[in-house]
């Protein structure tokens, strides 16, 4: 039977997605930079990728016609979790970015389980071939400790050996990725509406709302109309991964649409509509599970507070002290990164309740809400202050801090923390001494003799009086004298005589518990 133009049209093959992952230093971004020919990296902040982005490119494979493929970037940092997984969900291909230098390192296999628990592909390039220490073998040995068996090595795993820095090898990788794509018979329809992924969303002060989709399938046009989650947009400006503006785009390609009512939540399925009621049906839809949701969500979070404040009470950790926070970050992508690895900071007597998450700049708004509790931070990630805003942080004294590195972030609020734990009265022990005679006794004063079996005792410090494991009173340690000569401390493994101060009548065999109370 003939194939009609219109099945070729509806079930074509597409060019693959491909996400590149690995630790946070092994070259990811360096070899994106040498394939696109660009010098990202050399600018970014710390040296880390901070967003999820992606990028097409043409690669003259060994057929020598040229082939499109879109590459996704994601940040190796541990706090961006939730972007190399959106990112693996994406891609029809990984690429597993592994040093020679250094081989497996936790984060490789954080990036290995995000592309395991998504079922799709993946090419170990080893790269940094150039480098004097690099030892493919060794890494490769690395590799199978980890269980991740390449080809040649116990396993059916593609591997290559690049330099991401001088390109050796990254032809060879590319050609790798289309054989991977061809295999996975990867196919996509021309009509139809579009669909796919949104990668990331950000709040520009002078364009609005935009946010980047990976079309998985379908054709998207200028004039339809799309949906996200809560999110609503008219296709009117669309532009390429360059920036350019075009009127369509098909599967594999990432777009930026500018022009969403609100925020899009990055990770978000957008499909696509004629009309503009079809769409906002679909998006009253989305609010409306939401909601559901987030009143869920909020019986959770006050059961896990009254279960806190219980245990506190329970326990004797004392005063929990509440940190009020507002996150403002410049993509979702980062602010959902930045509220992951704050739920991470733990503390005993202190506990962090964001009250306001956003993205976009720090705003007098954001000041106004934090000054009606004095406790309130603000912090920021890649953002801007506006100017009024600042003036009002600096009236008011709010506290605000903004950061280009996550960790930096992290670290900024573990000392916030530290200042603001509420101390408490702790008992340090300093030694332990057992009894061996009373010599006398007037009123609440005796006169003992023993010695001291760890630690040391010292005049003035206060002591438990313990009797076969159990606690029988305390006192006050009045007088020293060891060798027959006045002292201040007797140390471990010592003889000494004593005036001790207490209600409690000490015995012979008895331990006395010395300690003093510090606050912590």
């Amino acid at each position: 039977m003939k194939t009609t133009d219109t099945q070729k049209h509806i079930d074509a093959l597409r060019p693959p997605v491909v996400v590149v992952m690995g630790h946070i230093d092994h070259g990811k971004s360096t070899l994106l930079d040498y394939i696109r020919e660009t010098k990202i990296a050399e600018g970014e902040a710390g040296g880390i990728t901070q967003h999820m982005s992606a990028y097409e490119v043409l690669h003259k494979a060994k057929d020598e016609k040229e082939h499109k493929v879109t590459f996704i970037d994601t940040p190796g940092h541990e706090a961006f979790q939730a972007l190399r997984m959106r990112g693996a969900r994406v891609a029809d291909v990984a690429i597993l970015v592994v040093s020679a230098e250094d081989g497996v390192k936790p984060q490789t296999l954080e990036a290995l389980k995000c592309i395991q628990e998504q079922k799709i592909p993946y090419i170990v390039a080893i790269n940094k071939i150039d480098k004097p220490s690099a030892n493919v073998e060794r890494t490769r040995q690395s590799l199978a400790e980890n269980e991740i068996y390449v080809e040649g090595y116990g396993g059916n795993v593609p591997v290559v050996a690049i330099s991401a820095k001088t390109g050796e090898g990254v032809g060879e990788l590319l050609d790798m990725v289309f054989l991977v794509s061809e295999l996975a018979e990867l196919k996509a329809s021309h009509s139809g509406k579009a669909e796919g992924i949104v990668i990331e969303s950000n709040l520009d002060p002078k364009k609005g709302v935009s946010a980047t989709l990976i079309i998985k399938n379908g054709t998207l046009k200028k004039g339809e109309f799309l949906a996200a989650g809560e999110s609503f947009a008219p296709v009117r400006i669309m532009e390429d991964f360059l920036g350019k503006k075009i009127d369509e785009a098909t599967f594999s390609s990432p777009v930026k649409i500018i022009g969403w009512d609100k925020l899009v939540k990055a990770g978000s399925e957008f499909k696509t509509y004629d009309t503009k009621n079809e769409a906002l049906a679909y998006v009253a839809k989305e609010a409306a599970d939401a909601k559901v949701l987030e009143k869920q969500t909020e019986a959770k979070n006050k059961a896990d507070a009254l279960a806190a404040a219980l245990q506190a009470a329970t326990d004797g950790s004392g005063e929990i002290t509440t940190i009020p926070l507002i996150v403002k970050a410049d993509t979702s992508g980062s602010l959902e990164a930045i509220i992951y690895e704050i739920g991470k900071i733990k503390a005993e007597r202190v506990s962090i309740q964001i009250i306001e998450e956003a993205v976009g700049s720090i705003g007098e708004g954001d000041v106004r809400l934090a000054s009606a509790n004095k406790n309130t931070i603000i912090v920021g990630f890649n953002t801007k202050i506006d100017t009024p805003a600042k003036n009002l942080a600096d009236r008011d004294d709010v506290k605000i801090n903004v950061f280009d590195i996550i960790y930096k972030l992290t670290d900024w609020l573990k000392e916030i923390i530290k200042e603001r734990t509420p101390k408490v009265l702790v008992d340090e022990i300093t030694g332990t001494s057992k009894i061996m005679r009373i010599f006398s006794k007037t009123k609440d004063k005796q006169i003992i003799g023993g010695k001291v079996e760890n630690g040391f005792l010292i005049v003035g410090e206060m002591i438990k009086v313990m009797r076969r494991e159990s606690e029988i009173g305390t006192g006050r340690v009045r007088g020293l004298q060891s060798q027959k000569r006045d002292t201040d401390e007797v140390k471990e493994g010592s003889e000494f005589g004593a005036m001790v101060e207490s209600k409690i009548e000490i015995a012979p065999g008895d331990r006395l518990v010395s300690f003093r109370t510090v606050e912590k």
